[in-house]
């Protein structure tokens, strides 16, 4: 498997639509970090592998990532809104329609006292 994304004749890395992916997720109000898995599955800040974009059979994205969340924020509210933008951002920026975004919320970060 190439690493690659094909779309219409022009590759694109995959850290490309990862990272147009972040930003929009990241975007949303009530969202801390989009994270990544590091060692023995323990969930760190930073880029990494806590986002998935995959191209599937029909053309479209496939995404999953995983976020923190700042606590008092309604979840389903949160994550609703981290699909639309995470979908919005990678039609507007790559024209590809995107089948499903998955969001896996990891953590929720309770302000300093």
């Amino acid at each position: 498997m190439s690493d690659e994304i094909m779309l219409e004749g022009l590759g694109v890395a995959p850290g490309v639509l990862e990272t147009i992916a972040t930003l929009a997720a990241e975007q949303v109000e009530g969202v801390v970090a989009v994270l990544t898995r590091g060692v023995a599955g323990l969930v760190q800040k930073g880029p990494g592998r806590g986002i998935a974009v995959t191209v599937c059979d029909d053309n479209t994205f496939s995404v999953q990532l995983h976020i923190s969340v700042k606590y008092g924020t309604p979840l389903r509210t949160v994550a609703t809104a981290v699909q639309r933008s995470v979908s919005d951002a990678l039609l507007s920026q790559t024209a590809q329609q995107v089948s499903a975004v998955d969001v896996f919320i990891d953590s929720i970060v309770f302000p300093e006292q």
